[in-house]
């Protein structure tokens, strides 16, 4: 009978090993989706952007206008959109369950967007969601940050 509640607190300490495990294994697939994103605008490629978007992706920026997928993959596209720069940092990544996380950084910006400069820094809240296997970016918010 002593025996068991040993066998009970291994078993927990062993399920929670892997749950972190797991857990550090999501969070670096995230990180690593939302820097594989960045790369995509940054060199312009559409294809990459749209399967870095789901179906149904929004962004609200900081002016409050929304836009969507089909908004990203046209800028792309068209290249009216030229970025130099388009990093995200300081990221941190909130897991909920295997197939949603909220990450929240800053972004760098910098390029051209429809004949004007952008150099700016953005604070964003991006929600991915796990579909196919794959991270894939559902909506963002972006505000600016005084510089």
């Amino acid at each position: 009978m002593k025996l068991l509640p040993g066998l009970l607190i291994s078993s927990f300490m062993c399920a929670a090993t892997i749950l972190a495990q797991m857990s550090a294994e999501e969070t670096t697939a995230v990180l690593q989706a939302e820097r594989d994103g960045c790369t995509a605008y940054l060199n312009g490629e559409a294809e990459k952007i749209a399967n870095f978007l789901t179906e149904d992706y929004t962004l609200t920026n900081s002016k409050g206008e929304i836009s969507g997928r089909a908004d990203d993959i046209a800028d792309a596209t068209s290249g009216k959109v030229h970025y130099d720069v388009f990093e995200n940092y300081d990221m941190k990544v909130r897991l909920y369950g295997d197939s949603a996380a909220v990450v929240t950084g800053r972004t760098k910006l910098k390029g051209v967007h429809n004949g004007k400069t952008i150099d700016k820094i953005v604070q964003f809240t991006d929600t991915l969601v796990k579909q196919n296997g794959h991270w894939r970016l559902a909506a963002g918010h972006v505000s600016a940050v005084a510089q």
